[in-house]
C-alpha cells in the first residue's frame, strides 16, 4: 500500500512539474507574440496640443481630413484702462475670423481676415514628422507652416508710403514639439518673417528671425494651461517680445481658449514683429473660439483633441 501511495505521489509531482513548464511556456509565447505585434505596428501620438494654435502662434497640430475649423480670435483693449474702461472691455478691440480645412490628416490650409490693419492672410500647414512608437519610433513631431499676409488699411498704407505689393509679407515656421506624457507638452517654433517693405527706415533688412516657445500643462480632463513666448533675434525699433498665458477649455466640438497677451495682431507679421507694448503695460484679455465641422468622413487615423 505504501509503495502505491509513493508511486502516486511521484507521478503527481512529475505531472505538476511538466504542467507548470507548459503553462510557463504558453505565457512566454503570448508575451513574445504581443511584443512582436507591437513592434510591427506604429502608434502615433495625439493631442500634443488641444488646438491648431497654442495661443497666438501655430501648434504642431493639424485638423483631420475632411474637417473644417471655423475660428474666431478676439483681443480687447489693454487692462490698464481700469474699471472706467471695464479693464479693456469698453475699448477698441481687434478680431480675426478664420476658416481652416483638413485636406489630409497631415495637410491643412486656411484663410483669415483681421480687423487690425484690415489684413487678409492665407496659410498651408503640413506635418513632416509625427511622434510615434512601435515600428516607427519618432520622438518628436515637426510641422511646417507657410503664411502670406496682406495689410489693406488705407491709413496704414498712406502712413508708410506703401502701394502695390509693398504691404505683403511672408512667414515660414517649423513647429517642433513633443508630448512627454498626458500632462506636459513642449514646442519650439523657429520663424522667419519677410516684409516686402519695412516700415522702420533704420532697419537695413527685410527678414526677421524669432523663436517661439510654447507649452501645455494639463490641469484636468478638459482644462489645460498654456504659455507662449516669442523671442526676436532682430527687431524693428520700438517693438518688444510677445508673451501670452491662457487656459484651454474643451466642450465637445468646441475648444474655448481664454488668455492674456501683450500682442494686438493675430498673424506672424503683427503679433511677432509689431507688438509695441510690454507685458503689464499692454496686457490685454482675449479669447480664441473654434468649432470643428465634419464635412466628410476622413480616411486614416481619426482626429483626437
Amino acid at each position: 500500500m505504501k509503495r502505491i501511495l509513493l508511486a502516486s505521489a511521484f507521478m503527481t509531482f512529475v505531472s505538476f512539474g511538466f504542467a507548470q513548464k507548459d503553462t510557463t511556456d504558453i505565457f512566454k509565447m503570448m508575451d513574445e507574440g504581443d511584443k512582436k505585434a507591437a513592434a510591427s505596428s506604429t502608434d502615433y501620438t495625439t493631442a500634443t496640443f488641444k488646438s491648431t494654435r497654442v495661443i497666438q502662434g501655430p501648434s504642431i497640430e493639424t485638423i483631420g481630413e475632411g474637417n473644417m475649423d471655423f475660428r474666431i480670435l478676439h483681443r480687447f483693449a489693454p487692462l490698464k484702462g481700469g474699471s472706467e474702461e471695464m479693464f479693456g472691455l469698453d475699448g477698441p478691440a481687434t478680431i480675426r475670423f478664420g476658416l481652416d480645412y483638413g485636406v489630409t490628416n497631415r495637410l491643412m490650409v486656411g484663410i483669415g481676415r483681421s480687423s487690425y490693419q484690415k489684413e487678409f492672410d492665407g496659410f498651408v500647414k503640413y506635418k513632416l514628422l509625427r511622434q510615434s512608437t512601435g515600428k516607427i519610433n519618432m520622438p518628436i513631431t515637426v510641422t511646417y507652416i507657410g503664411t502670406i499676409m496682406d495689410a489693406t488699411d488705407d491709413a496704414y498704407l498712406k502712413a508708410n508710403n506703401m502701394s502695390g505689393t509693398d504691404a505683403i509679407s511672408y512667414a515660414h515656421a517649423f513647429a517642433i514639439g513633443r508630448k512627454f506624457n498626458d500632462v506636459f507638452s513642449f514646442q519650439i517654433t523657429p520663424t522667419l518673417v519677410h516684409f516686402n517693405k519695412v516700415t522702420d527706415s533704420t532697419v537695413n533688412t527685410n527678414n526677421f528671425f524669432s523663436l517661439g516657445m510654447q507649452t501645455r500643462v494639463r490641469i484636468s480632463k478638459r482644462v489645460n494651461f498654456t504659455a507662449e513666448y516669442y523671442y526676436q533675434f532682430n527687431k524693428m525699433n520700438g517693438t518688444v517680445n510677445t508673451l501670452s498665458l491662457g487656459f484651454d477649455f474643451e466642450t465637445g466640438g468646441h475648444v474655448f481658449q481664454l488668455h492674456f497677451t501683450n500682442a494686438v495682431g493675430m498673424t506672424e507679421r503683427t503679433f511677432i514683429n509689431q507688438t509695441t507694448e510690454k507685458w503689464g503695460d499692454g496686457t490685454r484679455f482675449g479669447f480664441n473660439l473654434t468649432r470643428i465641422f465634419a464635412l466628410k468622413k476622413g480616411k486614416g487615423e481619426a482626429k483626437k483633441w
